[in-house]
């Protein structure tokens, strides 16, 4: 028995249609590694043959395929390392400035504290010089004035409470003798209307 002979013409529409659609995967692969690529999709054969509409058999026995998957994959790790070496470096930059920044405080930090330093030497001195310059009957003359001006405030504050109630108390007069005045009117009115 023979096998029957396929005509060559259909032999090569079929192998041109077999060639084409393999075109067309390897363009719609090609497609979705750019994308992935692009948006930094993890890139695997399941989401390639998945997204491009191929078989994974395909993927893996077609060597083009394969090749631009792999390809992509190398590409994506690339970009990994340098997307992390990236915000690695950032990370230092920042550390950095954060560094010259807090030494840069310090420093202020340091001037300022040796400003006070001097400042309070310099009262303190003060303080010793005019200690030495008053006598004890200065000192007690001073405390003795000094009770008498609080004495005094107290007395002033006691009075200002006092008459800050008169005065209180000469409104409210002030207001019923108003208020007695106009019943005084309305009456006196009245009178004069009824007679």
């Amino acid at each position: 028995m023979t096998a029957p002979t396929v005509p060559s013409a259909r032999t090569s529409r079929a192998l041109e249609a077999r060639r084409r659609k393999t075109e067309a995967g390897l363009a719609r692969i090609k497609d979705v590694l750019d994308q992935m690529i692009k948006t930094r999709a993890p890139i695997t054969m399941a989401a390639v043959a998945r997204t491009a509409d191929v078989s994974r058999t395909f993927l893996y026995e077609h060597t083009d395929a394969r090749a631009l998957v792999e390809e992509a994959m190398h590409r994506a790790a690339g970009r990994r390392v340098q997307d992390r070496q990236a915000v690695q470096d950032e990370l230092e930059a920042s550390w950095r400035e954060r560094a010259l920044n807090t030494e840069a405080a310090l420093k202020s930090a340091h001037a300022e504290i040796l400003a006070q330093r001097e400042q309070i030497a310099e009262l303190i001195g003060q303080v010793r010089d005019l200690r030495s310059e008053w006598s004890q009957e200065d000192v007690a003359r001073i405390i003795t004035d000094n009770g008498n001006l609080k004495r005094r405030i107290r007395e002033l504050t006691a009075e200002g409470k006092s008459l800050t109630g008169n005065l209180s108390a000469a409104r409210e007069n002030v207001r019923f003798a108003d208020k007695r005045i106009a019943d005084l009117e309305v009456q006196l009115i009245e009178r004069t209307a009824s007679s």
